[in-house]
């Protein structure tokens, strides 16, 4: 009797070592699988990575048309406000002290704090204008040199071009709009409809 109560006791306990490894092994498997879940999320978010100018030209287009509203007088400026933020927030350029007077934001003047390449050509392109510019000007002086919305001469050669187009041909290149042409009676013009619907929802969720 005590010795085949041995053997059972034996067996129940090789069998709960079994289920107890088996289910360890399990545990590990899900925890590896949950890892490289992450890491492919990961890799999205890398892969769909969009700049301040990128978000906001999302934004503003149309998803089907692939266009701006014409009415939309304010994403220009817009724009280059956002290059400044860009540029701020990647450590190039900062405001000078507000100091004892109480300055406005818009009146307070940009400095460069560093003149290493960004690898976006639109911030280097303005950062370059800012470099090269003495005395430093004020960042709404920048916001309208940017856009081209000055009455200085001088100070046209600032002025970026194309950017709308440039940021677009961008969230081409990153999947997010495709290119199509759209004929409009008179003229073709050249559009960039939505494709990744995904990364526009997770925009507007922010």
């Amino acid at each position: 009797m005590n010795r085949s109560d041995g053997l059972v006791q034996r067996r129940n306990v090789s069998r709960e070592n079994g289920e107890g490894v088996s289910k360890d092994s399990l545990d590990s498997d899900d925890k590896k699988s949950t890892e490289r879940d992450e890491d492919l999320e990961d890799g999205d978010s890398k892969e769909t990575r969009l700049t301040l100018m990128e978000e906001v030209l999302l934004l503003g287009l149309k998803d089907k048309e692939g266009y701006t509203s014409f009415w939309n007088d304010c994403i220009s400026s817009g724009l280059r406000g956002c290059i400044l933020i860009e540029l701020g927030i990647r450590g190039r350029i900062e405001l000078e002290k507000a100091g004892m007077r109480r300055k406005s934001l818009l009146n307070r003047k940009l400095l460069v704090k560093s003149d290493t390449p960004t690898g976006d050509v639109l911030l280097d392109e303005a950062l370059k204008h800012m470099k090269d510019t003495d005395p430093p000007e004020t960042v709404q002086s920048w916001i309208e040199y940017l856009s081209g919305e000055t009455w200085n001469p001088l100070k046209l050669r600032y002025q970026l071009k194309n950017v709308r187009e440039r940021l677009a041909k961008n969230l081409v290149e990153k999947g997010v709009l495709t290119t199509e042409k759209q004929n409009f009676l008179l003229f073709d013009m050249t559009t960039h409809p939505l494709t990744d619907n995904v990364a526009k929802s997770r925009l507007v969720k922010k």
